[in-house]
């Protein structure tokens, strides 16, 4: 599966879940002047051949700056990965395509009933969204 691009518009049905499915969407903001996004392009694009049953989004940071500010994104290439309509992951930088491939099968393995549970804990910690 070719990467999707992503847009204000399309953004947030991309990343939640309907009722009962799961979904790995992988993202990666980027820029047509970075070089180092030109680097990692090509080895996000294989991987998003390599596992078609994930998702794969690009933001253009220059034209969708709104969802480049909405994540902070301070520094370009940053990848992004959402499971079930969770964050759990947001690296600046190009990984290599192996480091990459292992992110993905860590993605993979992690028990979502566990972050849940973690994140219901936090927010009854902090019910303000304070950290203290």
């Amino acid at each position: 599966m070719a990467t999707v691009p992503l847009t204000e518009e399309n953004f947030e049905s991309t990343i939640r879940c309907a009722q009962g499915e799961e979904k790995t969407v992988l993202i990666d903001f980027w820029a047509d002047w970075c070089r180092p996004c030109k680097m990692f392009g090509p080895i996000f694009e294989a991987a998003s051949e390599q596992h078609p049953d994930l998702i794969f989004g690009k933001v253009d940071t220059e034209a969708q700056s709104g969802l480049a500010g909405a994540f902070a994104i301070r520094s370009i290439p940053t990848l992004m990965v959402f499971r079930d309509g969770i964050a759990i992951f947001q690296q600046a930088g190009a990984l290599p395509a192996d480091v990459l491939e292992d992110l993905i099968r860590q993605v993979r393995a992690l028990d979502m009933d566990e972050v849940r549970r973690q994140i219901a804990e936090h927010q009854a910690k902090h019910p303000s969204g304070e950290e203290g």
